[in-house]
């Protein structure tokens, strides 16, 4: 793995705005407004005035939420650079932490290692994503520039334990969850307050810009490319589809700069929008079952007649993508083709770094007879969504595969505790047959370090050199 001050001084900076699949004109999205009403002709030139002035008052509130999160980070007080005095320490630290002989000697090797009976094939891409890199320096870095500052999280980091262990080991204070909502009445003057990689509702950015405190923003530049697509999609009228989990720190927070959104976790619950969108149906079932993916007054019958696809960065690309195909059908269905884009929009926010981590599990899994694969090991924490997608690949190709968060996972009883693809977290026997060779294949997600690779590989080694010797 390198380090380099490019992490955190080169952050790339995304376009505000992608392109479409779809040509279309600047004036073909009415407000919502406006479709959510069909006045008589005889009103029309009457309201026409009025009409204008009220979308011109909407469109001014659609963007206010961005222009206003744009005003945050200008104040001196908001980070999002880092801190250059201590970059060099900070980034002799992440070496120290994070890095691996192991998988450095793998990558060498054209992604192979044998040793101890156990031949190792590694994903061609895996492990932390330059966001990851970027967003773990800035957080070290504000613990080192402000010594004296009491120092707060408003989540984890970043989806893995190590990670949060090494912060919680410096001190920080991990803002406490309660069922009314998250704690913030520790959060005092002149302390210190970091955004993690998944970014931060629009409502805890207000709150923190009104309070005198030091803010960093850690927040994963992908993570900002979607708030600008959901931006895009307010300001034509259009109301969000994101395909994400409701209750993921990302989506919540790209959900805070929406005016109108629905949020579907899999193709089933895409299928149940589309379904609606064309034939109607119980609105009142409807709304039951998206009572906590849509916001409060969400129309199903008026705010679907517009929609715009994103995504949260950590999904299964191919499922995005077949959502987004079935969006498009449906529009056509309803509306016909000619004004398809009249009523759809889609953009590209899927996470290079997670589509590159899945693109190579995709080809492990494809090769695993040619390789001889006995299963695939995925490390990463099991709050990981990027890392829960890599373990449904091989799963859904029939391979035997295990999602571990540590090398503790991997028992001296050769059982494995894992987390399967329902959630569960389980245990089992691990290597059916210790008396053969092992063949095995290795990934891990976007946010897990080299080191955490390498101790459960190392666990592995261990289990099948003492079986030779028993």
């Amino acid at each position: 793995m390198k380090f380099t001050s490019a992490v955190v001084s080169s952050a790339i900076v995304l376009a505000t705005t992608a392109s479409t699949i779809f040509a279309f004109s600047p004036n073909a999205f009415l407000s919502s407004s406006s479709l959510r009403q069909n006045p008589p002709a005889h009103h029309a030139s009457k309201l026409q005035m009025s009409e204008t002035t009220q979308q011109q008052q909407e469109e001014q509130t659609r963007v206010s939420k961005k222009q206003k999160r744009l005003q945050f980070m200008k104040s001196p007080q908001f980070h999002r650079n880092g801190f250059k005095e201590i970059r060099n320490e900070v980034e002799d630290t992440m070496k120290q932490q994070f890095k691996s002989t192991v998988v450095d000697e793998m990558k060498s090797n054209q992604f192979v290692m044998e040793r101890d009976g156990v031949k190792v094939h590694l994903a061609s891409d895996f492990g932390f994503c330059w966001g990851v890199e970027r967003s773990i320096a800035l957080a070290y870095e504000a613990v080192k520039h402000f010594p004296d500052r009491k120092v707060h999280i408003t989540n984890e980091l970043i989806h893995n334990p190590e990670v949060n262990d090494n912060l919680q080991g410096m001190n920080v204070n991990f803002i406490e969850k309660t069922e009314s909502g998250k704690d913030f009445s520790v959060v005092g003057e002149k302390d210190v307050v970091i955004l993690p990689a998944f970014g931060a509702s629009f409502e805890e950015m207000k709150l923190f810009n009104d309070k005198d405190v030091e803010i960093v923003d850690t927040t994963c530049p992908w993570v900002s490319k979607v708030w600008n697509t959901v931006d895009m999609h307010q300001r034509k009228g259009l109301t969000s589809v994101i395909h994400g989990k409701y209750g993921h720190e990302e989506t919540i927070a790209t959900t805070s700069f929406c005016e109108d959104y629905i949020c579907v976790k899999d193709m089933k619950e895409a299928k149940m929008v589309a379904d609606y969108i064309v034939n109607g149906g119980d609105k009142a079932a409807f709304m039951e079952y998206f009572k906590n993916a849509v916001l409060e007054g969400f129309d199903p019958d008026t705010m679907l007649r517009n929609v715009g696809l994103a995504n949260q960065t950590t999904m299964y690309k191919k499922e995005t993508r077949a959502i987004g195909q079935l969006l498009q059908k449906t529009m056509m269905e309803k509306y016909g083709p000619a004004e398809l884009d009249q009523h759809y929009m889609e953009f590209d926010t899927i996470c290079d770094a997670t589509q590159e981590r899945q693109d190579a599990v995709h080809e492990l899994v494809e090769n695993a007879g040619k390789l001889g694969l006995d299963f695939i090991l995925v490390v990463g924490g099991w709050d990981s969504s990027n890392t829960a997608h890599l373990l449904e690949i091989p799963q859904m190709a029939g391979i035997r595969s295990f999602h571990i968060n540590r090398a503790e996972c991997i028992g001296a009883d050769n059982t494995i505790t894992h987390r399967t693809m329902s959630g569960e977290i389980v245990k089992e026997p691990f290597i059916l047959d210790l008396s053969k060779d092992v063949v095995m294949g290795v990934t891990s997600g976007a946010s897990t370090p080299d080191a955490a690779v390498q101790d459960s590989l190392s666990s592995i080694f261990m289990l099948k050199k003492l079986s030779g010797s028993a």
